[in-house]
């Protein structure tokens, strides 16, 4: 069983940066599709990124492409998801999940979840 642990998050202002983390432990992630999704009040959670195993291919949602990049070190055992140009709709709690099987962005689809780490954009 893989325990993910994200890190990272805080408060950050309007078009502003933040790099959130997530450490993998237990078991090697290297050979899985990860992703990252976020949670903000009264919303269902959201898929933001997604990565394949070794890099080569990254998914965006439209309302983060072009700000946030994805991106992996398998010899960390690690995930990452730079934040530019932050704004205030981007706050929510955001997870890092490994990819079991169905569509890359549906929650339904992943296997395993970190805690969360909450992101909060003042304006």
């Amino acid at each position: 069983q893989v325990q993910l642990v994200e890190s990272g998050g805080g408060l950050v202002q309007a078009g502003g940066s933040l790099r959130l983390s997530c450490a993998a432990s237990g078991r090697t992630i290297s050979n899985y599709f990860m992703g990252w999704f976020r949670h903000a009040p009264g919303k269902e959670r959201e898929f933001v990124a997604a990565i394949t195993w070794n890099g080569g291919r990254t998914y965006y949602a439209d309302s983060v492409k072009g700000r946030f990049t994805i991106s992996r070190d398998n010899a960390k055992n690690a995930v990452y998801l730079q934040m530019n140009s932050v704004k205030p709709e981007d706050t929510a709690v955001y997870y890092c999940g490994v990819y079991g099987d169905g569509y890359y962005y549906s929650e339904r689809s992943y296997a395993s979840w970190g805690q969360g780490t909450q992101v909060t954009v003042s304006s």
